[in-house]
């Protein structure tokens, strides 16, 4: 690791100056769309002005042109919907970026199309490069997870190391388990389990925190390979209309991060989430180089508690419907949880701890309780991140505590497909419970969790409005009480994004003062039928009055 942060810093300090970050037009107007502002108190406007990478008006279409230099670009909206610049507020950029190259399994649907492709993306690499990647669901093709015996026939020479889409279940073949060490006799860390056969064999699927035994071995990137990563994930979220982000990733990323600003690599907005238990370290790394700027952020830590419902290790109070034998796992233990948090507190750091089952839930509730009380009063802003499977008792928790749920929509009408038969119906009314959080009075942030699920904030709105399953069997929505507006979905990736990373007043509304951060999407987003939503495109993304994406470019 030390080896691999040294690359990096003297790859940064080789590429200073190189790069130059473009110019942001002196003045730019939007005209002749809806502008929704995401301001309770003046939500619509006909016109945005920006000049110099900030709003500088917004109202009616002839004040705003006239307050315009006679040399501003003009954008027409064509009669689509203007709104403040996208959040993603959880997603892992580098992983993203690096799986945009990486075999891609998500969309197989047969143990044969898994093989198949791998057998393919095999035939491009040379002998003793790793195969990397995956984002494979077997729930798709019926629920039987992989094994190494279906993919050693085809990567004898290539060790193979591919996550489920969900990144708490991964798949090694037989020459990364002989690389790992990892042989019949392995023992699973606590936090992590190990798949076997009936005989006792490891089948190559590792859960969790015994993803680790395999991945200490499997090369890392270098710096220029994350460079390379950082920049692929920049345009695929800028196509999508992302223009700020909640990255949770480690600090040897951050100082890739660090390089890349100076280098102006950096497109979309960061606010950096490093992990929990290493909370003196970024209390060192403040210090040094403090807590940056609008385009990168610092302050935020990122723990957990349990892992995924669809690799069985979420953590619930009652045992899961299909394994009674089974209630998931704990990846760390409350008391660890609490000890970190109330340290990372105290010093005066932002705390958002991964919760899916509702064991897990409560557990982390539980904890920012007693440390909101044992540290006193402040503007804290704890996260739930996920917050999937909420027992009902504790909805109203997250906003007398002032929790913040941060949900990742797509995930809901992507696991309501398979959902039910793991945690029966009465679990699953409050799954994904958006209606009943807000009407509770919690603060909501919407994200993606990409690598995990795409970064596409337009089908987070679908799947929030409609929840409609990626399988089409619940036209009318999955447990349809738990729908949301599409005001409030906008909300959750604008405004309530912005409060949940300490970055409202410069973004997440279309104010004078804010930062030139919009999205143009080519139709009214309030006018369509709901069940079109995940038709609209976005035409125009500006991050700083500058026109990042152009739709009309990249045909």
């Amino acid at each position: 690791m030390l080896r691999q942060l040294f690359a990096i810093v003297c790859f940064a300090t080789a590429l200073i100056g190189a790069i130059e970050a473009p110019a942001a037009p002196s003045a730019l107007l939007i005209t002749g769309g809806r502008v929704w502002t995401a301001d309770a108190e003046r939500p619509w406007a006909e016109a945005v002005l920006c000049v110099d990478g900030e709003i500088v008006a917004v109202g009616d279409r002839a004040d705003v042109e006239a307050k315009a230099p006679e040399d501003a670009t003009v954008i027409d909206a064509a009669g689509g919907l203007v709104t403040p610049g996208w959040w993603d507020s959880h997603l892992h950029l580098f992983v993203g970026g690096r799986n945009l190259a990486g075999v891609q399994l998500r969309g197989a649907k047969s143990p044969e199309e898994f093989t198949q492709r791998i057998a393919d993306f095999v035939k491009t690499l040379k002998p003793g490069e790793w195969v990397r990647g995956g984002e494979w669901d077997h729930t798709i093709w019926g629920g039987e997870p992989p094994t190494r015996d279906w993919i050693d026939a085809v990567s004898p020479n290539n060790p193979v190391w591919i996550n489920r889409l969900d990144g708490h279940m991964a798949l090694a073949n037989s020459a990364a388990l002989r690389i790992a060490k990892v042989d019949d006799s392995a023992v699973a860390p606590e936090g992590g389990s190990i798949d076997r056969d009936e005989s006792g064999r490891i089948t190559g699927l590792l859960r969790d925190n015994a993803m680790g035994l395999v991945a200490a071995v499997a090369p890392g990137p270098t710096a220029a390979d994350l460079m390379k990563h950082l920049d692929a994930a920049n345009e695929y979220l800028l196509a999508r209309g992302v223009t700020s982000v909640v990255q949770m990733g480690s600090l040897e990323e951050l100082t890739a991060l660090r390089a890349a600003q100076a280098n102006g690599r950096l497109k979309v907005r960061i606010r950096m989430a490093t992990p929990l238990h290493q909370w003196r370290q970024l209390l060192l790394e403040i210090e040094r180089n403090g807590k940056g700027d609008d385009w990168l952020a610092v302050g935020m830590l990122k723990g957990f508690v349990d892992g995924s419902l669809g690799s069985h290790t979420a953590a619930f109070i009652d045992p899961y419907d299909d394994k009674p034998s089974d209630r998931g796992l704990m990846v760390n233990t409350e008391e660890a949880l609490e000890r970190w948090t109330q340290a990372a507190d105290a010093a005066g750091l932002q705390v958002a701890v991964h919760a899916i089952g509702d064991r897990a839930i409560r557990t982390q509730l539980d904890v920012f309780e007693r440390v909101a009380k044992a540290n006193g009063p402040r503007d804290r802003r704890f996260r739930i991140e996920h917050a999937q499977h909420i027992a009902p008792a504790d909805i109203p928790r997250y906003a007398e505590l002032d929790v913040i749920a941060s949900v990742q929509p797509y995930h809901c009408i992507d696991d309501g497909r398979w959902t039910e038969p793991l945690i029966g119906v009465e679990r699953s009314k409050t799954t994904h419970a958006y209606r009943s959080l807000l009407d509770a009075g919690a603060r909501m942030a919407f994200g993606s969790d990409w690598y995990v699920a795409p970064a596409t904030p337009i089908e987070g709105i679908y799947g929030a409005v409609t929840r409609r399953t990626l399988d089409d069997k619940n036209p009318d929505g999955w447990f349809p009480e738990q729908k949301i507006t599409v005001e409030e979905s906008l909300r959750a990736y604008t405004a309530e994004s912005a409060y949940a990373a300490f970055a409202e007043n410069h973004r997440g509304m279309l104010q004078p003062g804010m930062a030139a951060d919009l999205v143009v999407v080519d139709r009214d987003l309030f006018a369509v039928a709901p069940e079109t939503l995940n038709q609209a495109q976005v035409r125009y993304t500006i991050v700083d009055g500058r026109v990042a994406y152009d739709a009309s470019n990249s045909q």
